[in-house]
């Protein structure tokens, strides 16, 4: 009898929340299930499903088949390219969001990640939060502007892609090298940015538009090693490790770009008074050290101050009774805008000091530009932020991790990261256990930026 009253009184809970939604949201919060629920990791997934899946709800909704594509390099890693077309009076805007997730064992989680889990006002599942919470709410664009025959001034096209996270066939850097015209935009709209709060606290609403660049380098040690009953000075271990001491007292030089400038001169607004009188004081020339010193005592501000390196993995030796022959680091950067991947080797060289350890880039520099502040763009995140969320600042922000945007400027199309999906400073979860987005949150989101995207493409309010 317990069982039946609580089962009845699950059922009879969701049928509640479910007459509170309006359809739109009904929709969206169905095309989030679907996609939550399609393992998409690297390991054990693929996009294919997923994109097939967004395809086949596109084509029910009497999009035309030939402005629906589903292609890619292998077979399990699809991207999805729709079109709607508009007069062309202006280039078109690309809303853009990856399919994959990282990988979540369900050993971790506390429930199946993958699984749309709703519980106390959240959304629990891979990818809830990172990204297929704007893949959903960009597919429901798309969706009721075909709908509504809303009369575009420009095509809207939507991209979902592969490998975003990890793995060898990166869907927009794939679509932008190998069929640039399916993508080809004036802007894209992409994950990135998103609002801030802290213990329910609004704070900012963020625009990404920049990034640092992401490259690892390979530190490597040989030597002809030996018995272990015979040791030699010149260790391998001993020679990395002393490599490694001597990257972990380096600091790249502070710096401020025309994003990072703006974040913290707004910043100021919304933190307390010790750390606000910290944020005006870098940006004094010359800057005040001390300010710059205690900013980047607080990792996420450092990550915004310079270009950091950091070894992230290890590995050496083939023998407990042998001397190492070989010691080998993996020393992760995140490398400022305006500077490339070679000058970041040639910086790590010097503070290593020893041409006895190798340095080798272990992939392609994926270094480029910052996104011009686009006026149109800004104005209309500004007005409606401040519709929804009054006196709550919109804050240009500059990324620390690695987001697709990077193919998009390098091709020199304009990418901003803006969501409107507002997560807790100090809980979050993407890449992590239980991963979650607020319910209200996500319904949120999906209102502004479905009403961004009409006054960018349809000059409406």
């Amino acid at each position: 009898m317990r069982l039946l009253i609580v089962s009845l009184c699950a059922t009879l809970c969701a049928s509640t929340v479910a007459a509170q939604l309006t359809p739109e949201q009904s929709r969206l919060r169905e095309i989030y299930k679907q996609l939550v629920e399609i393992n998409t990791t690297h390991s054990t997934g693929g996009t294919t499903a997923a994109a097939e899946a967004v395809a086949k709800r596109l084509r029910a909704a009497g999009i035309r088949a030939k402005d629906i594509q589903i292609l890619g390099p292998v077979p399990n890693k699809q991207n999805l390219v729709a079109r709607l077309h508009g007069n062309g009076t202006r280039q078109p805007l690309l809303l853009l969001a990856h399919l994959d997730v990282v990988e979540a064992k369900r050993s971790d989680w506390s429930i199946d990640p993958f699984k749309l889990n709703e519980k106390d006002g959240y959304f629990y599942g891979r990818g809830t939060l990172d990204d297929k919470a704007m893949a959903a709410i960009f597919v429901d664009i798309f969706l009721r502007l075909n709908q509504q025959k809303v009369k575009l001034d420009r095509d809207v096209i939507l991209a979902l892609t592969a490998d975003e996270e990890g793995g060898p066939d990166d869907g927009a850097k794939w679509l932008v090298q190998t069929h640039r015209p399916l993508v080809d935009a004036e802007m894209v709209l992409n994950e990135g940015g998103g609002g801030r709060t802290r213990q329910g606290k609004y704070l900012n609403n963020g625009v990404q538009a920049s990034e640092k660049a992401y490259m690892s380098y390979r530190l490597e040690v040989r030597n002809p090693g030996g018995h272990s009953s015979l040791p030699r000075k010149d260790n391998a271990i001993y020679q990395l490790a002393a490599a490694l001491g001597r990257l972990q007292q380096f600091e790249f030089p502070f710096e401020l770009n025309e994003v990072t400038r703006l974040y913290f001169e707004q910043s100021a607004r919304t933190e307390s008074p010790e750390v606000a009188a910290d944020m005006q004081a870098i940006l004094h020339d010359p800057p005040d050290a001390a300010a710059v010193k205690r900013l980047s005592d607080m990792p996420s501000y450092n990550a915004l101050l310079r270009t950091t390196c950091v070894p992230t993995r290890l590995e050496g030796g083939h023998a407990d009774n042998a001397l190492p022959q070989t010691a080998a680091a993996l020393v992760n950067c995140r490398i400022m805008p305006g500077h490339s991947g070679d000058e970041a080797q040639k910086v790590l060289a010097g503070v290593i000091g020893d041409d006895q350890v190798t340095i080798a880039p272990t992939e392609v520099d994926t270094s480029g530009p910052a996104s011009p502040l686009n006026l149109e763009l800004m104005k209309s995140i500004e007005r409606l932020t401040n519709e929804m969320w009054p006196g709550v600042p919109v804050l240009p922000t500059m990324s620390s991790g690695a987001t697709d945007s990077r193919y998009f400027r390098q091709a020199g199309i304009p990418a901003y990261g803006v969501s409107g999906l507002f997560v807790d400073v100090d809980d979050v979860r993407a890449h992590g256990r239980d991963e979650r987005l607020g319910v209200k949150e996500l319904y949120d989101g999906q209102t502004f930026l479905w009403r961004l995207v009409n006054e960018l493409s349809a000059g409406t309010r």
